[in-house]
């Protein structure tokens, strides 16, 4: 069964995809890395900057997992007729493309082939359909109307997360990287939603790892929605959880069959993003059955390590990436368990609830093999406004696939808040301030998290002065306009504006009643950072307003 994990509004039509016939892909399996023109000693010769410096932050150590597969195998490997696909040094071998499977014993016969195992027949290729699910249900009425309007479309999924305050205070992803996988984007270039994303260089790069140099901008537009929900930004329309991150966009997913060299894909391309320095890898994607039942997964395999997606997964943990991870659509199946790899020790899964925090009928359950609770958290994935290619360009949908990448967009704001913390403690922190953290369970996990409660646990360890909220709050932040300042306290505050050099700008004495003052003179503010403090008898407050 197909595992893009959605059930798509689709304005009553459902969609096929026809398969295209190709030769069969296998995975060859290295003994070694012997004889390496590559030293742990120089990683910058096959890891980036950011890639070493991430590791430097986190004290994580330069290991025989990052020293590339030995490219003289990969050669010969070629040289007995295969077409080369992707390699994985993290795995240690490369997948390949055969026209003629008489060849695979050629290749056993190398001296440093350890096997070949079949990846994709294309014999068994089924023509697959989206599953869907329709709905007339609208979002709620506003909670508030200058948020709700700012927010538009996307306004639901992060207040139910409490994280409009993050972004208030400045924290909307800027300098995070988020890998996303998965099974296309078709349209992103074109659509309305991500042309801020284009317009100001937050789109690192793209790759196509089921297609040799393919273009990703094809065959699904799952991808496109899972990505408006972060990366979407069009204030007063539509404005996703992480609007000023920036992205890298890799297909691992073929749409069009389920094989197990999706798996491998995924693998090859969280190594390719772990050595570009991605922050957040984002995987609406997940894997039980296959075309051949001899590669499904049984219940013993979640265990947070069998899988080959699963291992690959843990891998990019290790490597410090945050990877966020979509729990499946199987709940109330007569398989309702999660989907692997979010049965890895160290992903944050992520399962789907409605807009009035009930988890979703289709949320897969844990627990894992192994005992461990699962789903982590839950998000908003039932009855979401994504982006999509038909239509007016929106529309509403669910599934686990929609609940990830609004929590990994989150997730982003938090950990840009307070980047010396590792991505282990940035998934602690969303478990230990999530509703059910006092009693998680395997339908909930640790509940919907609250990323003001986390962001304030975070950072008030580190600063007991620093409050968020208590006195002001400022919106739109980042503004091109008009900006809004609301007092949240009864009786007078001190409010002084700097600028990015710490010229003060404006002082004055303020209250809920009289604001208009400062409000008119933060509207007049041309582009640039400044500094909003506050202070009354007892509290004080920072603020950083971008205007642009």
């Amino acid at each position: 069964m197909k595992r893009l994990l959605t059930l798509l509004v689709m304005m009553g039509y459902v969609f096929s995809i026809n398969a295209q016939i190709a030769p069969d892909k296998y995975w060859v399996q290295f003994t070694d890395k012997n004889d390496s023109p590559y030293s742990i000693n120089n990683p910058e010769e096959y890891l980036s900057e950011r890639a070493i410096q991430r590791r430097q932050d986190y004290n994580i150590a330069i290991d025989n997992y990052d020293i590339p597969v030995n490219q003289s195998y990969i050669q010969a490997v070629a040289g007995k007729g295969a077409t080369i696909l992707n390699p994985s040094k993290w795995l240690n071998g490369v997948s390949i493309e055969l026209s003629d499977p008489s060849v695979i014993s050629d290749i056993e016969s190398l001296p440093f082939v350890q096997k070949v195992r079949l990846l994709q027949n294309d014999d068994m290729k089924q023509q697959v359909k989206e599953k869907t699910f329709f709905s007339n249900e609208f979002m709620s009425a506003a909670d508030d109307a200058d948020y709700r309007m700012y927010y538009g479309m996307a306004y639901d999924q992060i207040n139910q997360l409490n994280g409009i305050a993050l972004h208030e205070t400045g924290y909307q992803g800027q300098g995070i990287w988020i890998g996303v996988c998965d099974g296309g984007y078709d349209y992103v270039d074109k659509h309305e939603v991500f042309e801020d994303m284009y317009n100001n260089d937050r789109l690192i790069g793209t790759r196509d790892f089921v297609h040799k140099n393919g273009s990703v901008y094809n065959e699904s537009s799952h991808g496109t929605s899972c990505l408006s929900l972060m990366a979407g930004n069009i204030p007063d329309k539509y404005v996703g959880t992480a609007p000023l991150a920036s992205y890298f966009l890799c297909r691992t997913e073929d749409v069009s069959s389920e094989n197990m060299i999706e798996e491998y894909n995924w693998v090859s391309a969280a190594e390719f993003l772990d050595s570009i320095g991605i922050d957040i890898i984002s995987t609406s994607l997940g894997y039980v059955d296959f075309d051949l039942p001899q590669w499904d997964h049984v219940y013993s395999d979640l265990d947070g390590e069998t899988s080959v997606i699963t291992i690959g997964s843990e891998i990019a943990c290790s490597k410090g990436i945050l990877c966020v991870t979509s729990a499946g659509n199987e709940g109330g199946t007569s398989f309702p368990y999660i989907s692997v790899p979010s049965d890895g020790k160290n992903v944050l899964t992520v399962g789907a609830v409605d807009k009035y925090g009930d988890q979703a009928f289709f949320s897969s359950v844990g627990p894992t093999f192994d005992g461990r609770i699962k789903p982590d958290v839950m998000a908003h994935g039932y009855n979401v406004m994504v982006a999509v290619t038909w239509g007016t360009g929106y529309a509403e949908g669910s599934g686990t696939s929609f609940s990830c990448p609004v929590l990994a967009g989150m997730a982003a704001c938090l950990w840009q808040a307070n980047k010396q913390l590792p991505a282990n403690s940035i998934r602690d922190l969303l478990r230990q301030n999530a509703n059910y953290s006092d009693n998680p369970n395997n339908n909930y996990g640790y509940g919907i998290p609250d990323f003001k409660n986390a962001f304030e646990d975070m950072i008030i360890g580190e600063n007991p002065n620093f409050v968020i909220n208590s006195l002001i709050s400022v919106f739109p932040n980042p503004s091109n306009g008009n900006v809004n300042v609301n007092i949240e306290t009864i009786g007078e505050v001190c409010v002084e504006v700097y600028d990015h050099i710490g010229k003060l700008l404006y002082s004055n004495i303020v209250t809920r009643y009289y604001i208009s003052e400062l409000n008119t003179f933060l509207d007049g503010l041309s582009s640039g950072v400044y500094l909003i403090k506050v202070n009354d008898d007892e509290n004080n407050q920072t603020v950083k307003l971008v205007k642009y």
